[in-house]
């Protein structure tokens, strides 16, 4: 799997990032998977891990290949924590799922994910 190469801000893209609000300080090396939904099927669409800042090095997605249709990201959050050195941190969740929709015509979707070891929320960025 291939990871689009960054873009103008005119074109279509979707990007991630991930903070651990327990320690302050952006989650690196976080793997983050992207699928694309149709009919039931799942197809990954993009592999990467997040980089020192938290976010990945690329957009998920740019240009054509951001389609209208429902997406899932999975952030694996758990073995993020596991490694954190934070004794127990791992222990409660695993992977967590961001599912959400793309709207024909809307051009930069951003989808933070914001993790500590017992919670997390997400939102639409911009």
């Amino acid at each position: 799997m291939s990871v689009p190469t960054p873009s103008s801000p005119e074109t279509p893209r979707l990007t991630t990032h991930v903070l651990d609000t327990a320690h302050g300080r952006p989650a690196a090396g976080v793997a983050v998977q992207l699928w694309r939904l149709t009919d039931g099927a799942r197809e990954e669409v993009a592999r990467t891990l997040t980089n020192a800042d938290g976010r990945c090095d690329a957009p998920l997605l740019a240009g054509e290949a951001l389609r209208p249709g429902i997406y899932e990201l999975v952030f694996a959050v758990g073995a993020y924590f596991a490694g954190s050195g934070d004794d127990g941190a791992g222990d409660f969740l695993d992977e967590v799922p961001v599912r959400f929709v793309v709207r024909p015509g809307l051009t930069h979707y951003h989808v933070p994910l914001l993790i500590a070891p017992y919670a997390y929320s997400t939102y639409r960025g911009s």
